[in-house]
């Protein structure tokens, strides 16, 4: 089981490592879903790090449908991310009628070569799941799908998280379970959904808040958890 750790500072980020999580997925802008962190914090969170560290790759907080202008610059974003060590970049793409947008997604793809791709949370906007997912399974570039399964919580998309990752057993793209996770009903909620990879945002801070820093100790408990 691969736990996932949203991290906005060099700190978070060291934090998640000793405690236990697997890989960093390196944000700013938490309180608006997640945005493309600073050159600085890229560099000295890959450099600092033996774990993976995979950036997001998103220009702005206001939809997940993007002008060639904003493509342009998450594609010089991806490549300082691969310059500066990122073991992989966290993006979506949707056009307005809320599909997959495959042409922008095959030029992020072809930008991403050799590095870890997720698809983000853009999914769960999409206008129908299953759909969406025989899109992304097109894609063997793209590793895994972060999701709530469309609803604000995965705890309360335990059918559609399962019926996803069933469809995704033995394609090579995997199923990542995240928002609303927390120490307290992991259990539950891997006895109901069958999936590989859990990321954890507000859920692993004091306070269960992003404006507290990442308690290492709600990670340790989410090791013995899944161990």
């Amino acid at each position: 089981m691969i736990i996932e750790a949203i991290a906005d500072s060099l700190e978070d980020a060291k934090t998640a490592q000793t405690a236990g999580a697997d890989r960093i997925e390196l944000v700013t802008g938490l309180l608006e879903g997640g945005l493309t962190p600073s050159y600085g914090l890229i560099k000295s969170v890959c450099s600092e790090l033996t774990i993976p560290v995979n950036v997001m790759i998103r220009p702005h907080s206001r939809s997940f449908c993007y002008t060639e202008e904003d493509l342009n610059i998450m594609l010089e974003d991806i490549e300082i991310c691969r310059n500066l060590g990122a073991a992989g970049v966290v993006f979506g793409v949707l056009t307005q009628e809320k599909k997959i947008d495959e042409d922008k997604l095959s030029k992020l793809i072809q930008a991403s070569k050799g590095l870890d791709i997720t698809f983000h949370r853009a999914f769960d906007e999409v206008d129908h799941l299953f759909t969406a997912l025989e899109v992304l399974q097109k894609y063997p570039e793209i590793s895994r799908i972060l999701t709530s399964g469309s609803k604000q919580k995965a705890t309360e998309a335990v059918e559609e998280l399962g019926q996803l990752a069933d469809l995704s057993a033995g394609t090579g793209l995997s199923i990542m379970a995240g928002s609303g996770l927390t120490p307290q009903n992991l259990q539950a909620f891997l006895k109901k959904v069958n999936v590989s990879e859990v990321h954890f945002g507000s859920g692993i801070r004091f306070e269960s808040s992003y404006n507290n820093p990442i308690d290492p100790n709600k990670i340790k408990t989410i090791r013995k958890i899944v161990s």
